[in-house]
């Protein structure tokens, strides 16, 4: 079936990745040229929505380091049309197939795709998007999954929003329906916030405005501030790295505002490192407690139990949200946190992500 939706890599792309030796991640890759590639070892597939942006990236990528251990890559091409019609069945056929999607686009409207691809599964979806607004416009790139607000979402996280570019009242409207919004200063002051809030997320789409335009100049309308290319690196490693994450859009390159390919190199290094990432899964996403070592903090002032839990294999933590949790709500009920949070329990503060938990399961 997806022969129906999708195009081979191009035969110039082709015939570079067959100059690059073994050193290159481009070796990693089985490609997708006369016909599909087989399908039933592989974990991870790489899909363009628009083949002129695909090929830029895929030019910086494949010249990119070979990774280690090697797990079965796959290059699927690109989309025959670029639009929402196609991409859906393919991810959802992807996903079905338990094989994570990385997808690469001009169109951040295709975000939206990308959610709607999990349509048929039961599970509530978790979203995170990196951007420098928040998506609530009526036409924005979320429309119909905040606005109105899908039934099948759970929970949304906005990463990098700029306050000078976000109307307050966009704020209140996420803030109305708990939804998290992590600051772009906040963000940058400790990279390593955004790890929790991505790894409570299923779907991760990357929005390239949120990035300054000194780094990534070829999108349409370029910000001076935003994130730098090491940052975005990271929360793509902290993506990759996550168990619970299923799904990973790039979107907003436009290849003609693009200087020097410096854009397509940045989005090469931003795959690269959420691939290295998942080779570094460790299997702990907590589908139960087992390997979870528990700690339970005393608020003596409010008479008031909060247990905390940590992984043996990565030393990540997480909060058991300490109230009745309907059947469709229990994979969220174990809300991912970082060790500041404990902290501050240990101080009798309770953490701002156990509130807004809170809120979301009253």
């Amino acid at each position: 079936m997806l022969e129906n939706w999708i195009k081979p890599v191009s035969a110039s792309t082709i015939k570079q990745m067959g100059e690059a030796d073994a050193h290159h991640i481009g070796a990693d890759f089985v490609f997708h040229r006369d016909a599909l590639p087989d399908l039933k070892k592989t974990r991870v597939a790489l899909i363009g929505t628009d083949e002129a942006v695909a090929d830029s990236v895929r030019a910086h990528l494949y010249t990119l380091a070979s990774l280690k251990p090697r797990v079965p890559f796959v290059d699927l091409g690109n989309l025959r049309k670029p639009d929402a019609a196609q991409l859906i069945p393919v991810l959802h056929e992807l996903l079905s197939g338990r094989i994570l999607p990385i997808v690469i686009g001009a169109d951040p409207g295709l975000a939206k795709a990308q959610f709607f691809s999990y349509q048929d599964f039961k599970n509530l979806i978790n979203l995170a998007f990196v951007d420098e607004k928040a998506p609530v416009e009526p036409d924005g790139p979320l429309s119909g999954v905040l606005t109105p607000r899908h039934a099948l979402l759970f929970h949304c996280s906005i990463i990098g929003l700029q306050g000078h570019l976000t109307p307050a009242e966009h704020i209140r409207s996420l803030e109305d329906q708990h939804d998290e919004v992590l600051r772009l200063g906040r963000a940058r002051t400790s990279i390593e916030e955004t790890e929790p809030v991505i790894r409570d997320a299923d779907v991760l789409a990357f929005s390239l405005h949120a990035l300054r335009q000194n780094e990534a100049p070829g999108v349409l309308s370029p910000s001076p501030s935003g994130f730098f290319c090491e940052e975005a690196c990271q929360m793509c490693r902290y993506a990759g790295m996550s168990d619970k994450l299923s799904s990973f859009g790039i979107y907003g390159y436009a290849p003609e505002r693009d200087r020097d390919g410096q854009t397509a190199a940045v989005v090469a290094q931003m795959v690269w490192y959420f691939l290295e990432g998942f080779l570094h899964r460790k299997n702990d996403y907590p589908v139960s407690k087992t390997g979870l070592t528990e700690y339970i903090v005393d608020f003596r002032k409010l008479n008031y139990q909060l247990t905390f839990w940590k992984s043996s294999k990565s030393g990540r933590w997480w909060m058991e949200v300490p109230v009745p949790t309907k059947r469709k709500h229990q994979r969220h009920a174990l809300v991912p946190c970082s060790y500041q949070d404990y902290q501050s329990a240990c101080r009798e503060e309770l953490p701002d992500r156990l509130m807004l938990a809170l809120r979301r399961f009253g």
